[in-house]
């Protein structure tokens, strides 16, 4: 069949528009007729050539949708079930699987090629194959893509809202809860309040913190999270050390949660040094992997008991938390609604792309034609 898809053929070039051609579900796959795609951040690393994929690749891994067909030994979902796709496949049964680690399961490891786990593809122009974004490429109407990869969700609700949940939410959420560890009464300062910043401010007041401070330049965005519980919010990393200070009477925070759109130096630095004794600085945010972005004192860590760690998805496992803060949202416990700045069609992603580049969304969507 042909669908038509946003592309990336090189590096610092617009998506373009075109018609490929498309695979029918093998063996484990299934057809998604796409209802909405994210547009997040982390498709610009591709633009951008921070993390180079294999060119040319179907755009979009925040996605969901409404399955159309299966393949031979599909059993995790059927035809006409609501899914979000998860931009972290997850087998089940490798080592990270079975020990509860869904987030690092193996078959992730061809996610910037765009391919199947078996290093075929889905997409074709003539001869050519075209990679899937995350083996997704939600910037496309119908994708075959595997059925590890989509959650099966509550059929009565909004797809173009549940979304948000295949990526955005849960990694900025789960950084709060599963990889900070906030717990009740602690002070956490939020460095990035974009797709996944705002949901770890949503993370850390459902956590039950005393203090949620944020840093974002972008005033829209500071007072986007005031509204959505933080305490504080501060243009720039000095003035909000300085108020982490007076508020906890000099001890530091106990969590600094990096979710800018591109890692440095100097925001690591930034959250290190905010952080008081045995607390923790956790990275969401991505950066070109050749640029070491981690510069600081180990005699810091060491006197001090301080953790730096890395965590993708939010350290959430896909399978359980994609249901899990849907329902959240269902019982009015969580903001998703509210986090929907504008939405596009197929045909503005590079306008939403530039909107989010000038600081204009919270979250842009993409809505695709029924």
């Amino acid at each position: 069949m042909k669908t038509k898809a946003a592309v990336l053929f090189e590096t610092h070039k617009p998506f373009e528009i075109v018609e490929l051609e498309l695979d029918g579900p093998g063996p484990g796959e299934v057809l998604i007729k796409y209802v909405a795609a994210g547009l997040c951040h982390s498709d610009l690393h591709l633009t951008d050539g921070d993390l180079p994929p294999r060119f040319p690749i179907v755009g979009g891994h925040e996605g969901s949708g409404i399955i159309e067909e299966v393949g031979p030994g599909v059993t995790k979902v059927k035809p006409g079930d609501h899914v979000v796709c998860s931009f972290i496949p997850n087998c089940g049964t490798c080592r990270y699987c079975a020990t509860g680690r869904q987030n690092l399961c193996d078959m992730g490891a061809t996610i910037l090629e765009g391919s199947m786990p078996d290093g075929s593809f889905r997409f074709h122009s003539g001869k050519q194959d075209f990679g899937a974004m995350c083996m997704l490429g939600t910037f496309a109407e119908r994708a075959t893509i595997s059925q590890h990869s989509v959650v099966k969700v509550d059929d009565w609700l909004p797809l173009e809202t549940a979304v948000l949940v295949g990526c955005g939410v849960p990694s900025g959420w789960g950084t709060a809860v599963y990889a900070g560890g906030v717990r009740a009464g602690d002070t956490v300062v939020i460095y990035g309040i974009g797709g996944l910043g705002i949901n770890a401010v949503q993370g850390a007041v459902s956590a039950g913190a005393k203090y949620v401070v944020v840093v974002d330049p972008v005033a829209m965005k500071r007072e986007a999270a005031l509204k959505f519980g933080a305490t504080h919010a501060f243009a720039d990393a000095a003035t909000a050390a300085e108020k982490v200070n007076e508020l906890t009477w000099g001890q530091g925070a106990d969590q600094a949660l990096i979710l800018v759109g591109t890692v440095d130096e100097e925001v690591v630095q930034n959250a290190t040094a905010v952080i008081g004794k045995g607390g923790t600085v956790v990275i969401t945010g991505l950066a070109d992997p050749a640029k070491l972005t981690v510069h600081i004192s180990g005699t810091d860590l060491t006197l001090n008991q301080k953790t730096i760690k890395g965590s993708l998805f939010g350290s959430a496992n896909p399978q359980y938390d994609i249901v899990r803060l849907l329902r959240l949202y269902d019982a009015g416990q969580l903001k998703l609604d509210e986090l929907i700045t504008t939405k596009y069609t197929l045909e503005q992603v590079n306008e939403g792309y530039q909107d989010l580049r000038d600081g204009k969304n919270l979250r842009g969507v993409i809505v695709h034609q029924q």
